[in-house]
């Protein structure tokens, strides 16, 4: 029997909620954790048409890319489609899952994935996520050491790009003395006992902390563990906003925009002054990615490939890149099939379906 707290928490080990945004509303949004799942239909939007289709389908779960629910609610009555959407899906038994920015700052998620439809080699992260490493600096007996450092390597911490069991250990001397209430597993309670211990500075990414956490404490003979973590100013290199790569060939820009309109299936590309010059080096962030243009000039990128820019945005292009403008629905529409292939390949015994639904609320002329 799989529960929906079986599906959110593979989607949580591939992208981790702590990836989101601080603006987001990620997470299991609508539903009971504990309910054993019928069926899983995978959209980008969460309508009244999706849970249509979710219920002829037999799908009691919705796994959704943008969250139905976004700000705060204070009513519940139906007055608009978010408010329907929630009631239809409460009436139903229906579950609504939101992934959204944990997915697009994760190094295979959404970016990743227009790289691959679009052809881009080389992929690093335009825009790296700060504040996502922690280090934790723990002090223990020598003979613990080793088991103690495998355990915490066990649990995730020690990795540092491609590589894996990193630590630094400083051999030094700890004192300690024990009161009347105490229960010292090393040395007596009133006496000062100085032990020759290893100090172990590890990092591990925040997501990580609870489970750290749990194998310090099962690992450490102390009855009180003497421990520090800090949250540290550097970049992680694989979490972060956007994507920037390269082409294999060069393409003229009219041949790079028509590539571009081909495989993201766009019937409009909105872009900045021609340059002319040839297209080799491009960065892309999915949704609303004006914010990332400055990172993709500065990084040298000959053109950018995002959604949603404003009128003025696109003087912002400065004959540096070339501003690629290819819509919001457009720029994530694959979002969905990477989202079902996931669940295909970690859930045999229900149904993972593709919602046949184009969601997209701009249409063209």
């Amino acid at each position: 029997m799989t529960k929906i707290s079986d599906i959110t928490k593979s989607l949580e080990e591939w992208a981790p909620l702590s990836y989101a945004e601080s603006f987001d509303n990620v997470g299991l949004l609508v539903g009971d954790k504990q309910t054993e799942v019928t069926g899983v239909l995978v959209t980008l939007d969460t309508l009244e048409t999706t849970l249509e289709e979710a219920i002829a389908k037999n799908c009691n779960l919705i796994v959704s890319f943008h969250p139905i629910i976004f700000s705060g609610m204070k009513k519940l009555n139906g007055s608009n489609y978010v408010e329907r959407v929630v009631i239809k899906a409460i009436q139903h038994n229906i579950a609504i899952y939101a992934i959204h920015t944990a997915l697009d700052n994760c190094f295979t998620g959404v970016n990743a994935k227009i790289c691959d439809v679009l052809g881009i080699k080389n992929k690093q992260i335009l825009i790296p996520q700060k504040h996502n490493i922690k280090k934790l600096l723990t002090y223990i007996p020598v003979e613990n050491a080793n088991r103690l450092r495998k355990a915490l390597f066990a649990e995730g911490a020690g990795n540092i790009g491609n590589y894996d069991s990193c630590s630094f250990n400083v051999e030094g001397y700890g004192t300690y003395r024990g009161n009347e209430h105490s229960n010292p597993t090393i040395g007596k309670k009133g006496e000062l006992q100085t032990e020759k211990e290893i100090i172990i500075g590890i990092i591990f990414e925040k997501h990580l902390e609870k489970n750290i956490l749990k194998a310090l404490f099962d690992n450490h003979p102390y009855e009180e563990v003497a421990y520090e973590i800090t949250t540290l100013e550097n970049t992680h290199q694989q979490i972060g906003m956007g994507m920037i790569g390269e082409f294999e060939n060069e393409m003229s820009e009219i041949q790079f925009l028509t590539h571009v309109k081909k495989q993201m299936k766009t019937d409009c590309i909105r872009h900045s002054k021609l340059m002319g010059k040839p297209i080799k080096k491009v960065a892309v962030l999915g949704g609303s990615g004006s914010f990332g243009l400055e990172h993709a000039k500065n990084k040298g990128a000959d053109a950018y490939i995002s959604a949603d820019f404003k009128y003025h945005e696109f003087y912002k292009a400065e004959n540096k890149t070339l501003i690629t403008d290819i819509g919001h629905y457009e720029s994530e529409q694959f979002t969905k099939n990477l989202l079902v292939d996931y669940l295909t390949k970690k859930f045999t015994n229900f149904a993972v379906i593709l919602s046949e639904k184009n969601t997209n609320p701009i249409y063209y002329i």
